[in-house]
C-alpha cells in the first residue's frame, strides 16, 4: 500500500502540471506575461524531476495501468505548445491571419512531434525540435522581437520539426556535462531576472540567454549530428 501511495503521488506530481497551465492561461487573459511564464516555469520544473521520481518509487511497475508517460505527454502539450502559442498571439508577435496559420502550424507540428514513437534518440536526445515553444516564446518576449523575428524564428523551428536533427537535454546530456550544468544554472539566474523585472530583458541577461542559446545549439548540432 505505501509503495502505490509512493506512485500515486508522483502521478500527482506529474499532473499539477494542468493546474500551473491553467494559472498561465489565466495570466496570459490577464495579459501578466511575466507571470505567464512564472507558471509555465514551475510546469517546466515539475517536468524536470518527476521522471526522476517516477524511477525512484518505480511508478510502471506499482502502478501499470496507469501510464505517466501519457499523462506527461498530455500536460507538456498544454505547457509546452498551447499556452505559449495562445501568449504569442495575445501579446500581438502573432497578428492577423498570418499570425493565426503560424500558430496552426506551431500546433499541428507539435502534434506530429509528440506522437512520434521514434521521437528520443538512444543518447537521450529528441529527434527533430522538441516543440519547446515555452522556451522559444520566451526569448521572442525576452528580446521584444520584432515580426521579421518572430515569423522567421516559428517558421524554422516548425520546419524543424520534420529534420531528424539530434538536440540534446540539458539535464541528461553527457558531453561537457560541468559547462553544460554551469550554463543551465546562468540561463536559470538570468530568465529569473528577467520576470523579476519585466519584459523585454536587461542587456547582461539578454547576452547571457544568447550565448546559453548559441551553446545549446552548437553542441546539438556539432557534437550530437556529427
Amino acid at each position: 500500500m505505501a509503495a502505490k501511495i509512493a506512485a500515486a503521488s508522483v502521478h500527482l506530481f506529474t499532473a499539477l502540471g494542468a493546474v500551473a497551465a491553467l494559472l498561465a492561461m489565466q495570466a496570459v487573459l490577464a495579459k501578466d506575461w511575466g507571470g505567464v511564464f512564472v507558471w509555465l516555469g514551475v510546469a517546466f520544473f515539475i517536468d524536470g524531476v518527476d521522471g526522476f521520481f517516477a524511477r525512484l518509487v518505480g511508478v510502471s511497475r506499482v502502478l501499470p495501468r496507469f501510464s505517466g508517460d501519457r499523462l506527461d505527454l498530455v500536460v507538456d502539450y498544454v505547457t509546452y505548445v498551447f499556452v505559449p502559442v495562445l501568449a504569442l498571439m495575445e501579446a500581438g508577435f502573432l497578428t492577423g491571419w498570418p499570425g493565426f496559420v503560424v500558430a496552426g502550424l506551431m500546433l499541428l507540428s507539435s502534434l506530429y512531434h509528440f506522437s512520434d514513437q521514434e521521437s528520443k534518440s538512444d543518447d537521450h536526445c529528441f529527434v527533430g525540435f522538441p516543440a519547446v515553444w515555452n522556451i522559444v516564446a520566451f526569448y521572442l518576449f525576452a528580446f521584444a522581437a520584432g515580426p521579421v523575428m518572430t515569423y522567421g524564428t516559428l517558421l524554422l523551428c516548425v520546419v524543424l520539426t520534420f529534420v531528424p536533427l539530434r538536440w540534446v537535454h540539458p539535464l541528461r546530456v553527457k558531453a561537457l556535462r560541468p559547462v553544460t550544468v554551469a550554463l543551465t544554472l546562468a540561463w536559470s539566474a538570468a530568465a529569473a531576472h528577467s520576470l523579476w523585472s519585466g519584459f523585454p530583458a536587461s542587456p547582461v541577461a539578454q547576452v547571457i540567454l544568447a550565448a546559453v542559446l548559441l551553446y545549446g545549439c552548437g553542441l546539438s548540432l556539432v557534437w550530437y549530428n556529427r
